[in-house]
Order: structure tokens, then C-alpha cells, then sequence
């Protein structure tokens, strides 16, 4: 088994290859050459952790895997961050595990990666305007991968706690690109591009915020409850996501499903858009990606950084 520690992961993966794995395997889901395998996410009721597995197999990649780990929110105490996970490689044809591979940053520039995608293919015509909603860990993640696909001229954002703002503001600046901080409804109304990447229980973002052409990429609603946009938004928009079902059950589209404002059979995959079986954003005002994260973003990503690793010679053979 080779390993990749969790340390030689920034000095070989980069958003740019994070990028081309999510949107091959994207492209491979809607096509129906890759499926992800049932989620298994529990409340331990220890440190008041969620911890779980992510998995599924790319026939097209000869990719299967999965990925274990979750979220532990008193990690700081032991100077961590508070998502862990590891992803393990399986050789295809015979079964036996080929590789474990550091999990931590990978789901980050996975996350990012995602999003990157969909305003690739989704955003309006002419966009100039990136609109953050969030600054936590995962924010500079989203707006580098987003600067990275699309050229824009300004990031606006807010945030539930102002002083956090420095890290989109930061972010921004090494982008070389202008920064402010405004509410909500000036958010909505001026952006073309929005990101949310926020814990939210509660929608932040309102249907009479967004007043222009807009794609949204929702990235923080993947738990059941979790609640980023108001459901009539949602209702409003031409909905992509990762992966339906778990769209219906513990993304964004959650709530405007219960609220009987949408049907499974109105979201769409986003791979549908990369492969050329859909037509994207279309005449559509508004489009949503409905980003929940799935197990082959992360094996596509682990398989690619293990490629790297091989080829640098700094992947370690373990013996099990």
C-alpha cells in the first residue's frame, strides 16, 4: 500500500488539478459511468463529533474507494482543524487497498473545485461581480477557485461575524482584486457569482435579495436542516447539483422539496452541463448549484494527487 501523508499534499496538488478530477468525474456520474455508495454519517457522542464515510467507484477512472473522517468542533484544543479525514484507494480488479491518502486539504480544494465548476458552466454572461457569504476556513478555498475559471472585477461579502471578514478582504488583495463588505440584500442585488459557505440552520440569502441574472453556488447545506437560501429563491432558479438524492435529502433543494415548491425531476446534474447533454444556465434569470459534496470528488482528487506523489517519488510503500 502506498501512503500520502497529509503533508506533502499542498506541495503537489494544486486548484487547477483539483479542478480537471471534479470535473471528469462530474462528467462521468451524469453519463452514468461513476455512482457514489450510500453516506454513513453518525453522532458519536463523543467531543461532539459527526463522523462518517463517503464512497463510491468511477468506471471510467477505474477509481473505488472511499473516505473516512467528519467533523470534530473542539479540535482547537489539540491546535487542529476541525475536519478530519483519510481516503483510501482500492485497486479495482482485485480489491486489495492501494493507497491511503490525507484527506484535510484535499476536501477543501474538492469543495472549491465544485463550485469552480458550476461557474464555469453556469455563470451569466459578462459576470464581473463575486459575491462570498461566509468567511470561515473554507471561503478562500471557494473565492481562489472561483477567480481561477471566471475573470471578475470585484468581491463583495458578508459575514455573521464582521471581524472575520478580513480573510475574504486578504484573500481578495493577494487576487489582486478590490474588496468590500456589505449586507445581504446589497450582496444579492450586486453580484453576479455568489458563493455561500456557511453552517447556517436558517436561510440567509432571500429571494427578493437577487434582483439580476445570478448564479448561486450553495456549498455549506449538506446535513439534514442545514439551510443557506430561502426556499422561494430556490424555487426560482434552474437547480444543478452534484448528486440529486442527496440534493433532496441533505442539500439545499431539502426545503423547497418539503415545501412542495420544487420535484426531484427540477434538478439537474451538473455533469449533464460538462458532458453537453444540457444546456445550462439557458434563458434562465437564476441558477443554483446545489453543492453537497460527494465520495467520488474526494477518490477523484486522492487518485490524482497519488498519481503526483508517484511520479515525484515521495509516495511511501507500506506493507499491511
Amino acid at each position: 500500500m502506498l501512503v500520502v501523508a497529509e503533508k506533502e499534499i499542498g506541495g503537489l496538488m494544486t486548484p487547477e488539478a483539483a479542478f480537471q478530477a471534479v470535473e471528469a468525474v462530474f462528467a462521468a456520474m451524469a453519463s452514468g459511468k461513476a455512482y457514489n455508495f450510500p453516506v454513513v454519517r453518525e453522532a458519536i457522542g463523543h467531543e461532539d463529533a459527526l463522523y462518517g464515510f463517503k464512497g463510491g467507484f468511477d468506471g471510467a477512472a477505474l477509481t473505488l474507494g472511499l473516505k473516512a473522517g467528519g467533523y470534530w468542533p473542539n479540535n482547537q484544543k489539540h491546535n487542529l482543524i476541525n475536519h478530519q479525514s483519510t481516503i483510501f484507494l482500492f485497486d479495482a480488479d482485485t480489491g486489495r487497498v492501494a493507497a491511503a491518502v490525507g484527506g484535510n486539504l484535499l476536501t477543501a480544494l474538492r469543495t472549491a473545485a465544485a463550485s469552480a465548476v458550476s461557474i464555469k458552466y453556469l455563470a451569466p454572461k459578462g459576470a464581473k461581480v463575486l459575491g462570498m457569504i461566509g468567511a470561515g476556513h473554507q471561503s478562500a478555498f471557494q473565492m481562489r477557485a472561483a477567480a481561477a475559471v471566471h475573470s471578475f472585477d470585484k468581491v463583495i461579502g458578508w459575514n455573521p461575524h464582521p471581524e472575520m471578514l478580513t480573510r475574504l478582504a486578504d484573500t481578495a488583495a493577494d487576487l489582486g482584486l478590490p474588496f468590500e463588505a456589505v449586507d445581504l440584500p446589497t450582496l444579492g442585488e450586486q453580484a453576479d457569482v455568489i458563493i455561500s459557505i456557511t453552517s447556517a440552520f436558517s436561510p440567509l440569502l432571500l429571494d427578493q435579495h437577487v434582483k439580476r441574472p445570478t448564479h448561486i453556488a450553495a456549498m455549506g447545506t449538506d446535513t439534514k436542516g442545514k439551510q443557506e437560501l430561502d426556499p422561494a429563491l430556490v424555487a426560482r432558479a434552474r437547480v444543478f447539483t452534484d448528486e440529486i438524492a442527496q440534493s433532496i435529502s441533505i442539500g439545499e433543494a431539502q426545503h423547497a422539496i418539503a415545501a412542495g415548491l420544487i420535484t426531484e425531476g427540477d434538478i439537474t446534474q451538473i455533469g449533464a452541463v460538462v458532458n453537453g447533454s444540457h444546456e445550462g444556465r439557458g434563458t434562465a434569470e437564476v441558477t443554483l448549484f446545489d453543492g453537497t459534496g460527494v465520495g467520488l470528488q474526494d477518490l477523484a482528487v486522492a487518485a490524482k494527487v497519488l498519481e503526483l506523489a508517484k511520479a515525484k517519488g515521495i509516495a511511501q510503500s507500506v506493507e499491511i
